[in-house]
């Protein structure tokens, strides 16, 4: 793909691209709309898509996304009974017209470096509308130096603190 290509995603919204650097939000949110396609009682996802979260909340505290009050909660709590940081920020709708685009229903990537993490968030809701309910997990996922829970190199985040929550709604 080019700067200026407009694509057609799965869910029929016309994409332009404005920077070819955010080519995973255009495959996640393919894949989004394949997995919305069954209305699913609950919706996650888990990309390293931004490098504006990392620099908002460093490498050890991931931002999760979701307009579902009553998951955020449950998220939030399960991440911490587990010690498995996660942080709620918002889908701050005003944001949403970063991703307008003259040409196409969306801008891949908004230009200006602000709010990355929250515009890529919106970006991805776009895709999920039969989900009952959808989060979104913005994570690093990467220790930039060996520490007492494990060495340099690549770290799992988010996984215990989900496994948390299905667990508990799910527990039969």
């Amino acid at each position: 793909m080019r700067p200026g290509d407009i694509l057609r995603s799965r869910k029929g919204l016309t994409i332009e691209v404005t920077n070819t650097d955010a080519e995973g939000r255009l495959i996640l949110a393919d894949a989004l709309a394949l997995a919305d396609e069954e209305a699913p009682d609950l919706l996650f996802d888990f990309a390293t898509l931004t490098g504006a979260a990392r620099v908002a909340l460093g490498p050890d505290l991931p931002p999760f996304y979701t307009d579902d009050d009553g998951l955020a909660g449950e998220i939030s709590d399960a991440a911490a009974r587990v010690c498995d940081p996660l942080w709620r920020l918002p889908l701050w709708r005003p944001y949403g017209a970063m991703l307008e685009s003259k040409v196409a229903d969306l801008d891949n990537a908004p230009s200006g470096g602000f709010a990355g993490s929250v515009t890529a968030a919106l970006f991805l809701q776009k895709f999920v509308s039969a989900a009952k309910a959808w989060a979104h997990f913005d994570i690093y996922a990467w220790n930039p130096k060996p520490r007492a829970h494990g060495p340099m190199g690549g770290e799992v985040q988010a996984a215990r603190a989900i496994f948390e929550v299905l667990e508990a709604r799910y527990r039969r």
